[in-house]
């Protein structure tokens, strides 16, 4: 596996979404300042599943978030949504394409114990296919619940989280009429994570890391 030291500048860094606003949600304010910390990184950003409509919402976010990335390659795939588990062949013989493709320094994926199917599944095959690489698993609020006690942290400020929520908002119309999808809650979550590892900003965003070397 790749060690915290190796990844003090990452050159690659692959993001992966089951749907159209996972990203933005579970490591959006994080991605924002790795595009600003690490101007010549490239950045792989690829979704699973979507619909014509919820892809241009995506691209048009996407496009915000990396504005300042020295290169990326946002793929959005129409994979059946709901349907992972039962279509992971299909899914996995992706993943050995994205294999052959990239060697990422650093790798934002689902939470392996998602309550969410298809989260679950893209987080088992992101494990099975890059076998040697560091992997942060992040975190979705949603009605199903599944949130945990991450393990990693990594604070962000107040123009970061504002950027984020803006975003989220602004970009995914489609989105706006669930309960859950509100400014409140994604200001609430990075106000939790903050509080859990004590940033001085109050902000973070939190993720699981099971495995790296010191």
């Amino acid at each position: 596996m790749l060690s915290l030291a190796h990844c003090v500048a990452p050159k690659s860094i692959l993001l992966i979404g089951a749907h159209c606003d996972d990203i933005e949600i579970g490591c959006g304010a994080t991605v924002l300042q790795l595009v600003e910390k690490f101007p010549g990184a490239h950045f792989d950003w690829v979704v699973f599943s979507s619909t014509p409509a919820r892809a241009e919402e995506a691209m048009r976010s996407s496009d915000i978030m990396l504005s300042g990335a020295c290169s990326k390659n946002v793929v959005i795939q129409n994979f059946k949504n709901g349907y992972f588990p039962y279509i992971g062949g299909q899914i996995k013989d992706y993943f050995e394409l994205l294999k052959a493709q990239m060697q990422p320094d650093l790798i934002f994926t689902h939470h392996s114990e998602d309550h969410h199917q298809d989260h679950r599944t893209l987080a088992e095959l992101t494990w099975n296919t890059f076998r040697n690489h560091l992997i942060y698993e992040y975190e979705i609020p949603k009605y199903d619940g599944g949130l945990g006690s991450p393990n990693c942290f990594i604070p962000t400020s107040q123009t970061y989280a504002d950027k984020k929520i803006t975003n989220l908002m602004e970009c995914f119309v489609s989105e706006t009429g669930k309960t859950w999808f509100t400014a409140e809650t994604f200001a609430a979550m990075l106000r939790l994570r903050g509080i859990e590892c004590n940033s001085e900003t109050g902000l973070a965003e939190a993720f699981y890391c099971r495995k790296f070397i010191i």
